[in-house]
């Protein structure tokens, strides 16, 4: 049975989607990474889906589900770098906004669906929704105060979705673009 998780784009990840041209094309990578300013998918595995959010004044959108291929390098990343100074996934440049250069960076080939920038969780829904970790405990969010997001610190990381919360996102993703 697959998972599904959450990853948190900041405001510079968006803004860089944006600035390129991205928004209605389907990333084929996102990157994992070993420090916290680029989240680590460790407990994904091929078919596990992704749910990438970003906050703006305090509403939370879904930018795009990313279903995990691999956690491989291949050919279309581009030869690995033989010094500091190289690019660490040349082959995947028009994309690289989302954390190829970030520390330990590792690529995620995914099927992803469109990046928008234009499908907000609707604030009774975002109170509901909740996480679950390895041992079965459950979470919610905090600071969420009349459908709005005061604080996204509790999004920060990568995360895994209870069943049910992945549903709901998943209803949102799959309601056609106005």
């Amino acid at each position: 049975m697959s998972d599904a998780f959450t990853v948190l784009w900041t405001h510079d990840t968006c803004r860089a989607l944006r600035k390129e041209g991205r928004t209605g094309e389907r990333p084929p990578v996102a990157f994992s990474g070993v420090h916290s300013s680029l989240p680590a998918w460790s407990g994904a595995r091929a078919g596990d889906e992704v749910y990438a959010l970003h906050v703006n004044r305090g509403v939370v959108f879904v930018v795009s589900r990313m279903r995990v291929i691999d956690r491989e390098r291949r050919d279309c990343c581009g030869t690995a770098p033989a010094t500091w100074q190289d690019p660490a996934f040349s082959g995947h440049g028009d994309w690289s906004m989302l954390g190829a250069n970030g520390c330990g960076a590792a690529a995620v080939h995914v099927d992803a669906t469109p990046v928008r920038l234009d499908m907000p969780i609707p604030g009774d829904l975002l109170a509901g929704l909740t996480w679950r970790n390895r041992r079965g405990q459950t979470r919610g969010l905090k600071y969420v105060m009349d459908g709005r997001l005061e604080r996204s610190i509790s999004l920060q990381g990568f995360y895994r979705l209870t069943s049910e919360s992945a549903g709901e996102l998943a209803k949102i993703v799959d309601t056609p673009a106005p």
